[in-house]
């Protein structure tokens, strides 16, 4: 029998992340990313290991949790290895960065996906617009160069990258 464990990713982390990342980004499901960015954001991402019988760890999961706003973040890069998909590794993912979206003061989560049903299950709704957003906020968020805000705006720019999936936010 395994054993899951998650962690706080490490820089070294980062050539397996690619790796769990790659075939999402193959069927278009995430975006493809440049390494920069990975040991950019490595700190906002979290790992799941599957502890070996033999004592050695593999990576099976992955996701991050990036802010956007002083009550807003995004659940972005979450992957699980084909071979862990069944296991429970999404769902421990995706609660452990609401805990720590609740533990650093975000009150809302924001996530871009196709895979609707696994978060309506963990509480996430269908954004049916951007009404909750005050106007100053807005006026600030455009400012942002980063693309997951422009996500969450849907901004025409992002379009090409976002089209067929579906804008989700989970209260806390």
């Amino acid at each position: 029998m395994t054993n899951l464990r998650m962690r706080p990713a490490r820089t070294s982390d980062v050539h397996e992340i690619r790796r769990l990342v790659a075939p999402y980004v193959t069927s278009g499901a995430l975006i493809s990313k440049d390494a920069v960015e990975y040991f950019e954001s490595i700190q906002e991402f979290m790992v799941v290991e599957d502890l070996e019988a033999h004592g050695s760890a593999r990576l099976i999961g992955c996701g991050a949790l990036h802010i956007l706003w002083e009550d807003l973040g995004e659940i972005r890069t979450l992957a699980a290895d084909e071979r862990a998909r069944g296991r429970g590794v999404g769902r421990m993912l995706v609660q452990s960065l609401l805990e720590r979206a609740r533990g650093i003061g975000v009150d809302r989560v924001f996530c871009l996906t196709f895979e609707v049903e696994f978060f309506r299950r963990i509480g996430f709704e269908i954004m049916s617009n951007q009404e909750t957003i005050d106007h100053e906020v807005f006026a600030e968020l455009l400012r942002s160069h980063d693309e997951g805000v422009a996500e969450f705006l849907d901004l025409a720019r992002v379009k090409p990258n976002t089209l067929g999936n579906t804008r989700m936010l989970r209260h806390l």
